[in-house]
């Protein structure tokens, strides 16, 4: 892993993108031991509108706390992935939630059906944004898998604990799909 790495995570609102950027920065910083930045950006609507959140993971102290072109963009939707695909590093990897994003550009991909997958394992569709960061975890060991589940266990109330725990579980499971 090189660092410093940038991800950026973007969706529609109430796909829970904010809560999973908080997640894998809180792994990071406080389970890994890493520098840490994270940001988001959304439009005005509560639920339905872009939303955008970035997590910086560094090494050492980070320079600058924004990301001007991303190692890994999740996109959740196809809105997500039209707006923010331009963004990423000609090396870098697209995650698409293959439920809702058919069309993207030729590159370096992995196609999850995120949503579908967290409603197979869950019988919901709310914690599609932690199997996402299984994904995420599973193709770059950015963060640890132990510090992921330490700041999901911090960070989700209790009653919802064993969903979302299945659901990293099914991301990592997922992510092997995609490794040699």
């Amino acid at each position: 892993m090189i660092f410093p790495f940038g991800i950026e995570m973007a969706g529609e609102g109430g796909q829970g993108i904010v809560l999973a950027a908080v997640i894998l920065a809180d792994a990071a910083a406080t389970y890994d031991g890493r520098y840490v930045a994270q940001s988001t950006s959304h439009g005005p609507e509560a639920r339905g509108g872009l939303t955008q959140s970035e997590v910086l993971i560094g090494d050492r102290e980070l320079d600058y706390p924004k990301l001007i072109r991303s190692d890994l963009l999740l996109a959740m939707n196809q809105g997500a992935c039209d707006r923010y695909a331009s963004r990423l590093k000609d090396d870098g990897l697209l995650v698409v939630d293959s439920t809702h994003v058919q069309h993207f550009p030729p590159r370096t991909l992995s196609a999850v059906a995120i949503t579908r997958l967290c409603e197979e394992v869950t019988g919901r569709t709310v914690s599609a944004n932690i199997v996402a960061l299984g994904v995420i975890v599973g193709l770059t060991g950015v963060v640890s898998e132990i510090a992921l589940e330490s700041a999901l266990r911090a960070r989700v109330p209790g009653g919802s604990l064993e969903p979302n725990l299945k659901a990293f579980q099914a991301g990592l499971k997922a992510a092997k799909t995609f490794l040699p």
